[in-house]
């Protein structure tokens, strides 16, 4: 691979978050990002994609410290809902709330969600590219406590309990790689599915038809980063969804959620019968995060030359 080539890193959620944003001080402009819209919702008149705003926040150092949305913004729109006797069970603030709608309105307009989100990172000026998994809508909904929940609701309503009796993905089948997400992938120097929930952050994107054989496909390697840090989960409720596919907490149960896409894995445990990059996955801070980062594309590298 010639310089210059994309790293790629496919996200969802806090984690894969952070390590993108590693990412970036390591290989700045080479940087794509793949993220996760199966959360996206439309509410408030507004169109709000979790995953790749939360990416682009990091990568602009904008996230706030709560770990969600721009930092100090207002929240006088949704205090103005609740003296109307609106139930704000989804909290978003004034400025994150202008973006949902100006790419409700773009979308409206017949634009792509892959322009949209460009046009957001273009604002911001972060550095390398975040995209879409596919621009059709995909969401998942999860069955728990006798009933089934889009996926936001079930986090904020639901309060992410298990345990979890089902997942879909609905619109999957009717989606598809954005031509973008498939020239990054087949020109990657490395692409790294980050540590997020296996199930509800990256397996929609694995799901979109044509997305795991263009992995296989891809002449970069392909290595996941697990979520599972020191035998447990730092953040949300992939336990639950673990349990749910018959897989372990452990990195292992990650590796056989990713299946025959990975050439390597970087945990803190062992892993058998996968190229395995045994590190410490903690990303408390700027230092972890690119420590991270900068170790799992040697890693990636390494399997590349071999």
């Amino acid at each position: 691979m010639s310089a210059g080539a994309p790293v790629v890193v496919l996200a969802g959620g806090t984690g894969g978050a952070k390590l993108a944003r590693g990412m970036a001080d390591v290989v700045g402009e080479d940087l794509v990002v793949i993220a996760n819209t199966a959360d996206d919702v439309e509410i408030y008149g507004a169109h709000v994609s979790p995953d790749p705003d939360l990416v682009t926040f990091w990568l602009a150092d904008r996230i706030d410290a709560r770990g969600w949305g721009l930092d100090g913004d207002t929240f006088a729109v949704m205090d103005g809902l609740r003296e109307l006797g609106v139930e704000v069970w989804f909290n978003l603030g004034d400025r994150d709330l202008a973006i949902g709608i100006e790419r409700a309105r773009r979308l409206a307009q017949g634009a792509r969600l892959t322009e949209t989100l460009a046009e957001l990172g273009r604002t911001l000026g972060i550095p390398g590219r975040v995209l879409p998994m596919c621009d059709e809508p995909v969401r998942t909904r999860v069955r728990a406590h006798g009933r089934e929940w889009p996926f936001q609701e079930f986090m904020i309503r639901g309060g992410a309990r298990g345990p979890v009796d089902g997942v879909a993905y609905d619109g999957a089948p009717d989606a598809r790689p954005t031509p973008e997400v498939l020239d990054a992938l087949a020109h990657a120097r490395a692409i790294v599915i980050g540590p997020s929930n296996p199930l509800v952050s990256i397996g929609p994107i694995l799901a979109v038809p044509g997305m795991r054989a263009a992995l296989r496909a891809a002449p970069a390697p392909v290595v996941a980063v697990s979520p599972i840090v020191a035998g447990a989960v730092l953040k949300g409720p992939t336990a639950a969804f673990m349990a749910w596919a018959g897989q372990p907490v452990s990195a292992a149960g990650v590796a056989a959620l990713y299946g025959d896409v990975l050439d390597g894995i970087v945990a803190d445990e062992p892993v058998a019968h996968l190229p395995l990059l045994e590190t410490d996955l903690l990303m408390a801070d700027a230092t972890g995060r690119e420590r991270l980062a900068r170790e799992t594309l040697a890693f990636a590298d390494g399997l590349r030359g071999g």
